[in-house]
């Protein structure tokens, strides 16, 4: 067993954890898990109207013990909302500041650093065709540091891509780098950020094949790899994987940096991470990773009928990836999932159905089990509407 998860297994024995999750209806809600060993219970500790008409993604900052809360409401030519959440020693909440200047449509956002501990918050918005960024923390009625207005520079296969949609926006390794999966556009946006003022400054895209749709992606650094092409011994390989909405398809890269301070990126895989091929109406959704293995929501795939899948896949020392298993979400359209520190567990959020399942995981091998908790969060909502649960993470 790896040590890194001895003590947190010690504690989980017997133990407790808020997890908080935002509901399309205009709510953010903490929730309170309980047990161990001997069975775990999963309950709603108290709910908070904030965050504007459509809370969408939270994102925690565990040092300054706030929550930053996007509101997808508004489009590109109307204005959304962000607010922060100050979290109390019971693990409620209460809104610390919030400002309506932010651009509408914001689905997800990361915090990055710059010089002398200063911090910033990127926002992804997909229905404002734009991404911006905050100085943290952030006050009242605050201005964006930069907003990047995005338009389409050729059609877009589908209707969903009828405009430019930003989807999530993730950190390198290095945290020198910021990227942006736009499933309208297809393709990922790059940027390097100035340390020295927080700004993010243009590098070449990654371009994704016309009705890809790439919708989220993650960065990893496998241990101990060998490269045996343009590498010297002994350097550590970075890896970007994705998964596309619309093409139904996950990708690999090979990620190095260039000598005019970007990054170049080389595909190495491209493959339907799915059994038999994605079930006509079914879509990629969300990619987290621990370990050797990589997880995929799948939803209204129906794999567990009525209850909608996740998919393992395993990675090899070299940073191959292969299908491995295809589990219960225990839930429809699993939007949102976040494994906890202990790697032990696995909190996925379904949207549709609203609830959140809590899914055993064996650390060592990455496999994911039963279901040993379950909450309703909120009201239903209708399979392919901005309805039900939006988003869920471990606190603190």
């Amino acid at each position: 067993m790896s040590l890194r998860y001895l003590p947190l297994l010690c504690c989980s024995l017997a133990s407790a954890a808020n997890l908080y999750a935002t509901h399309y209806s205009g709510s953010v809600y903490t929730l309170s898990l309980e047990g161990g060993d001997d069975g775990y219970s999963l309950s709603v500790a108290s709910d908070l109207k904030t965050c504007g008409p459509m809370p969408s993604w939270i994102t925690l900052d565990p040092e300054s013990k706030l929550l930053y809360c996007s509101d997808e409401n508004g489009d590109a030519s109307s204005n959304g909302s962000l607010t922060s959440l100050a979290i109390g020693e019971d693990g409620s909440l209460t809104e610390a500041a919030k400002t309506d200047a932010a651009p509408g449509g914001g689905v997800n956002s990361i915090i990055y650093t710059g010089e002398d501990g200063s911090k910033y918050l990127a926002i992804a918005h997909y229905g404002g065709s734009a991404l911006s960024t905050f100085s943290l923390p952030l006050d009242a009625d605050a201005e964006p540091l930069q907003v990047f207005h995005y338009e389409l520079t050729k059609p877009g296969a589908t209707p969903q891509q009828g405009a430019s949609h930003p989807h999530q926006v993730i950190l390198d390794p290095s945290g020198s780098f910021l990227l942006s999966p736009d499933l309208g556009a297809d393709q990922i946006r790059v940027y390097a950020i100035d340390k020295s003022s927080g700004s993010l400054n243009d590098c070449p895209s990654i371009e994704f094949p016309h009705g890809s749709g790439p919708r989220h992606g993650l960065f990893e650094q496998p241990e101990a790899t060998r490269f045996r092409f343009q590498r010297r011994a002994g350097s550590q390989q970075t890896l970007l994987y994705t998964v596309s909405e619309i093409g139904g398809h996950f990708k690999a890269f090979d990620v190095s940096h260039t000598s005019d301070g970007c990054l170049a990126f080389r595909e190495t895989q491209s493959f339907d991470p799915y059994p038999g091929g994605l079930p006509e109406g079914a879509t990629l959704s969300g990619i987290q990773s621990d370990g050797t293995s990589l997880y995929v929501s799948i939803r209204s795939d129906k794999g567990f009928d009525p209850n909608d899948s996740m998919v393992t896949l395993g990675r090899s020392c070299n940073g191959t990836v292969a299908f491995r298993d295809l589990t219960s979400s225990y839930g429809t359209v699993p939007r949102t999932f976040e494994i906890n520190e202990a790697g032990d567990l696995v909190a996925i959020g379904n949207q549709a159905s609203s609830n959140v399942a809590i899914v055993k995981r064996d650390p060592e091998t990455g496999k994911l089990g039963d279901e040993v908790a379950s909450v309703q969060v909120g009201e239903p909502g209708e399979v392919g509407t901005a309805e039900g649960l939006s988003s869920l993470i471990w606190g603190l």
